[in-house]
């Protein structure tokens, strides 16, 4: 038993050192909110999206990672558009909070044949800090006497092409190096890491209301050449109001244990007018597959203001 609390004890504290690196991505993306990945998705859709998300990481594990979200992206003229995203991260003892403010700006390529590119930067600040009143003997160290606050500044880039139903989409976070933490230890200061985004929505050839989704995330972190990948496949169906239902299911994997998946688990949703609901779930399949019943992602939303563009660059991707 002691060797399992220790075990856990330093996953914990792995865990809440990379999530201090860069805000981990579930399945957050696959709402329907592309914004998520990278701002070079704002302005693409109805003219005002709003995603909250609510994460319960390994359920049943004390002081297991807890985080909050919420992303709005809205579209200004006919090519531009902008976005905003607030969190508040729990881990542990950790705390960490912080925002990005987005741009983007969309091009035609070829019109006939619906190529488009688009460029997107964010601008991010990332506060964090120690929790001192929830630390314990034997871990808590006397010697810490405040709750070690420290605020980062940064950016995003990125750049999407899209061609017709297909989407390519690659970004970089967190392009400048961090400011060392004033306070003792040691840690990384390269905190770049890159996404790319992929995927292809078809049409089903018998019934024009339903569409298929297969797309794939990949990201590496430049710091120790870390990389992971998503595997995902989403199935909507629409009625004649254009409200639509939506199922599928995701496969994560480190690239160097392809068959061996960090975690697998379905994806349900629906929108209804405006609002938006989806629900996933991810089973853990590592070593704490013993001590937790899984991961839980709920997403919530609202499209307002809806209306058609003037430019097909920045029309909704999903159901023309």
């Amino acid at each position: 038993m002691k060797k399992i609390i220790v075990f856990l004890f330093l996953l914990a504290v792995t865990s809440g050192y990379g999530q201090e690196l860069n805000l981990p991505v579930y399945t957050q993306y696959l709402a329907d909110n592309h914004f998520v990945i990278s701002p070079t998705f704002a302005g693409i859709g109805d003219n005002l999206k709003i995603r909250a998300n609510g994460l319960t990481q390994w359920v049943g594990i004390k002081d297991a990672p807890e985080n909050q979200s919420v992303y709005a992206d809205f579209r200004i003229a006919d090519r531009s558009g902008v976005g905003i995203s607030l969190y508040n991260d729990k881990n542990g003892n950790t705390r960490q909070a912080g925002a990005k403010f987005s741009f983007a700006q969309h091009i035609i390529l070829d019109y006939y044949s619906k190529q488009y590119l688009s460029f997107g930067l964010s601008y991010n600040i990332n506060n964090f800090k120690i929790d001192i009143n929830e630390l314990d003997p034997p871990f808590y160290d006397p010697s810490i006497t405040d709750n070690r606050f420290n605020s980062n500044n940064n950016f995003d880039v990125g750049a999407l092409y899209r061609n017709k139903d297909f989407y390519l989409s690659f970004n970089a976070s967190n392009i400048l190096p961090k400011n060392i933490d004033k306070y003792m230890g040691v840690e990384p200061s390269l905190l770049l890491n890159y996404q790319v985004y992929s995927g292809y929505v078809f049409k089903s050839p018998t019934n024009s209301r339903v569409e298929y989704e297969p797309s794939v995330y990949y990201q590496l972190f430049a710091s120790d050449k870390r990389s992971s990948t998503d595997v995902n496949i989403k199935y909507r169906h629409f009625n004649k109001y254009d409200d639509y239902y939506w199922a599928g299911i995701s496969y994560r994997f480190l690239n160097d244990q392809v068959f061996k998946p960090l975690n697998v688990g379905p994806m349900v949703g629906f929108k209804k007018a405006n609002f938006y609901f989806g629900y996933s779930y991810q089973l853990t399949l590592n070593q704490l597959a013993a001590f937790n019943t899984g991961t839980h992602v709920i997403t919530i939303g609202l499209d307002f203001l809806a209306g058609i563009s003037n430019c097909p660059c920045t029309q909704s991707p999903v159901h023309d």
